[in-house]
């Protein structure tokens, strides 16, 4: 049985629980509930935030309130969606903080807003209005070098936001476009987040959602896309940060108590934390329960995780 040392330096408090989306797709309450139940759990060392739209937290509230006033209850962490109206949604977090901070016990806090931008103008546009003390996730198409819009990000303090798939094959993007977005994060210092497609630890061709006649495709690994951004932190080129995106193999890693290895390359313990606090911060998953199951399933984790 593997050490869970090196998982549990890349997976910490790395799982943005994103029940509401698709292929999920929960209502608010079963969504709270379910954040509830893993956040009170033995597995929660790998929990990170609740992912909730800005348009729809008097919903959140209503159906939170029952475990945020329970005694003992952990503090929440969510990060909140902001659509195009951002005035109306960056009010909408301003007064939910101000009604959380009023309570006197376990409280929700939106530390984190989520929004998409496309261009230059876009991307100062929305800086210009999100306040200094929510960190700021900007998700920015990849098909195109997105050196410029990084390096812009970096310079306004920052931090960037890759998809990663969806519900159809096309949804995914190609393997050279996401490691060129890791290297210029890498390169300029700019941490970031993924979403979508990324329920399963290593790549290989799965359902896209869960309906029985679900279309198929090949998805990304979180472990792939946590170790290439470790690997590139480290000096690993593009071309080959492009190889451990698309490795489908665990036998391919050689994973040890205190390091992981590929193909000559090898990131020890202190460098995966490192990486986890300077490069990929966390990844969005409409499951908490899959990751998990994947990784005991392969011998990765030592204890099982909460049922579904």
């Amino acid at each position: 049985m593997i050490s869970m040392s090196v998982i549990h330096a890349l997976l910490r408090h790395s799982i943005d629980y994103a029940g509401l989306f698709p292929p999920a797709g929960l209502g608010m309450r079963e969504a709270v509930d379910n954040f509830a139940r893993y956040i009170s759990d033995r597995s929660s060392w790998a929990l990170g935030r609740f992912v909730v739209p800005a348009q729809r937290l008097g919903e959140f509230e209503a159906a939170a309130q029952p475990h945020l006033t329970h005694p003992g209850s952990p503090s929440w962490r969510l990060s909140a969606l902001l659509a195009a109206d951002l005035e109306r949604d960056l009010s909408a977090v301003t007064a939910f903080n101000r009604r959380s901070e009023s309570r006197g016990n376990a409280v929700a806090v939106i530390d984190c807003v989520e929004l998409k931008a496309e261009s230059a103008g876009a991307v100062q546009n929305a800086l210009d209005r999100v306040p200094r003390h929510l960190q700021a996730y900007i998700e920015i198409p990849i098909a195109g070098d997105p050196g410029d819009l990084i390096r812009l990000i970096n310079r306004r303090g920052s931090r960037a936001k890759v998809r990663t798939g969806g519900t159809e094959p096309g949804a995914f993007p190609p393997a050279p476009d996401l490691a060129r977005f890791i290297v210029s994060c890498v390169r300029t210092a700019v941490p970031f987040k993924a979403t979508a497609g990324l329920h399963h630890a290593f790549r290989a061709e799965y359902p896209l959602t869960y309906a029985p006649d679900s279309p198929r495709g090949t998805m990304f690994g979180f472990l792939n896309l946590f170790l290439a951004a470790a690997f590139v932190r480290l000096g690993l080129d593009q071309r080959s940060a492009e190889h451990v995106l698309e490795e489908g193999s665990l036998e391919a890693f050689r994973i040890e108590e205190d390091a992981i290895s590929w193909h000559g390359h090898r990131v020890g313990l202190s460098d995966l934390e490192q990486t986890r606090e300077q490069v990929m911060v966390s990844f969005g998953s409409c499951s908490f329960i899959e990751p998990l199951q994947e990784l005991y399933a392969l011998h990765l984790l030592h204890s099982r995780v909460p049922q579904a």
